[in-house]
């Protein structure tokens, strides 16, 4: 055995010209290895495989307990809510509007992702509904209003229909009275400004238009007195009336205030206002000029009556007249002078050089406005209630105490006397204290209490001379009933 050679498997290193070269003993590995390092090396080992055994059962313990927390999930249960959601809209909360929403399914099994998604389909919703709510009111106000345009020109024959409608039309009403009241203020300055006729008849065409629609559908009011009787605030203006006989409506002043000793809702009949440069004589009667004075006459010619207007009642039942008259002298009237003409007992006829107001046919007395001669000194034409009166005067029995008288003419000269009107009470002379304190004047008043009457009312311009002589045109007048 000792004969035996170790057999290696390790190459030899070679030379050129050495050839092999003898193999070099490698050092025992063990032997040079440091043992602390060596025994480091095996703890880390250790370490690495535990660090790596603890990461594999933290991750295992996380997928257990994930798994049990999605089986929890999965098998709890699903809970319904319903919430009423009530618009924050006043015009929807008014008419009682609620917008619900009911069954919102929220299962939790889905987790919070789940929740959330619903809670925003449910804002969703809200937003939506609530547009649609908004859309449908304003919808809804388009036709209320389209009902409400509908209603003002058709009465329904119903109650409720009935009580919506007029208070519409009491709206309309109202408001056509302020236009009313606005025309009856620009008539009142009309003479200051000449522009302001032509605005209150722009107005009225609006007015006119206004009173057809608010009329068409309820009942006009006959008279001022039912006006004042159905609306006691209403103030005096004109008003479309109904005439009870008939006919077409017509535009009728009302005043609303105390007239003659008397409460409102009187109907004016008549009216002439000469100071007003829009407005001209009545049909008949002469245009005299003079100072800025304008009045109407009698036509030139000879005594008589021959300057007259009616005025209708228009089928009003009426128990009182109230009215004034403002006249003028011209030249030399003598009253009610019984030496001038075979009229003076003559209802009829030239009994006053003045105004005669009657009523009906045949005529019966209202109120006589006579002329006299004369306000300062004696003359046998002087009014029968100056002192001393005219020796000619003699006052008719169907007169009585109804009547006024007034000169104009302070010294009996000249033709015309515009500076001091007849029948007011102004400008008085020496002779006629007692004429001009007649109970009042200017305003004339019959009451014929119980008995009522649908008489027109008719004026009279009367001379029992040719109208170069005398004559006593007017430049005023207005006469109510009620």
């Amino acid at each position: 055995m000792d004969d035996t050679y170790e057999v290696t498997t390790e190459l030899q290193d070679y030379d050129d010209k050495k050839g092999f070269l003898p193999i070099k003993p490698y050092p025992d590995a063990t032997a040079q290895q440091n043992p602390a390092a060596y025994i480091l090396g095996r703890i880390g080992i250790c370490l690495v495989v535990i660090i790596v055994l603890v990461l594999l059962l933290i991750f295992l313990m996380l997928g257990i307990i994930l798994g049990i927390t999605m089986v929890t999930l999965i098998q709890l249960p699903t809970c319904n809510t319903s919430a009423t959601v009530v618009s924050p809209y006043d015009t929807a909360t008014a008419i009682g509007s609620n917008y619900t929403m009911a069954n919102v399914s929220c299962n939790t099994g889905y987790g919070s992702l789940m929740v959330i998604n619903k809670t925003e389909q449910l804002q969703e919703q809200v937003a939506l509904n609530d547009a649609k709510m908004r859309a449908e009111i304003q919808l809804l106000q388009t036709k209320m209003n389209e009902i409400l345009n509908k209603t003002t020109i058709s009465i329904a024959n119903d109650n409720d229909q009935r009580n919506l409608t007029e208070t519409i039309l009491k709206t309309t009403g109202d408001s056509v009275q302020m236009l009313m009241n606005i025309v009856n203020t620009l008539s009142n300055v009309k003479d200051t400004c000449s522009a302001a006729s032509g605005v209150a008849d722009s107005i009225l065409l609006v007015v006119e238009e206004l009173l057809v629609l608010h009329n068409d559908s309820t009942a006009l009011p006959s008279s001022c007195a039912e006006i004042k009787s159905q609306q006691p605030n209403s103030p005096s203006g004109v008003y479309l009336t109904a005439p009870p006989t008939g006919g077409a409506p017509i535009y009728t002043y009302c005043h609303m205030g105390q007239l003659c000793g008397s409460g409102g809702g009187w109907t004016r009949l008549a009216y002439l206002d000469m100071s007003d440069a829009t407005q001209n004589c009545p049909s008949g009667f002469r245009l005299y000029q003079s100072g800025g004075v304008r009045a109407c006459g009698r036509p030139s010619g000879g005594a008589g009556c021959t300057a007259s207007i009616q005025f209708p009642s228009n089928g009003i039942s009426y128990s009182q007249i109230c009215g004034r008259v403002t006249g003028y002298q011209y030249n030399s009237p003598d009253a009610v002078s019984i030496h001038n003409g075979p009229n003076h007992n003559n209802l009829n006829a030239d009994y006053v050089d003045g105004v005669s107001i009657t009523r009906g046919s045949p005529r019966q007395h209202v109120w006589t406005l006579i002329a006299g001669i004369t306000d300062n000194g004696y003359n046998d034409n002087n009014c029968p209630c100056a002192s001393p009166p005219g020796s000619n005067q003699q006052l008719q029995s169907f007169v009585g105490n109804n009547y006024f008288c007034e000169s104009g003419n302070p010294g009996h000269s000249g033709l015309f006397y515009p500076s001091d009107p007849l029948w007011d009470g102004q400008g008085c002379g020496s002779n006629e204290g007692t004429c001009c304190a007649a109970s009042g004047l200017p305003w004339f008043h019959r009451d014929y209490g119980a008995n009522t009457t649908y008489d027109y009312i008719e004026l009279r311009i009367c001379g029992d001379e040719n109208t170069a002589n005398e004559d006593t045109p007017v430049g005023f007048y207005e006469i109510y009933v009620k």
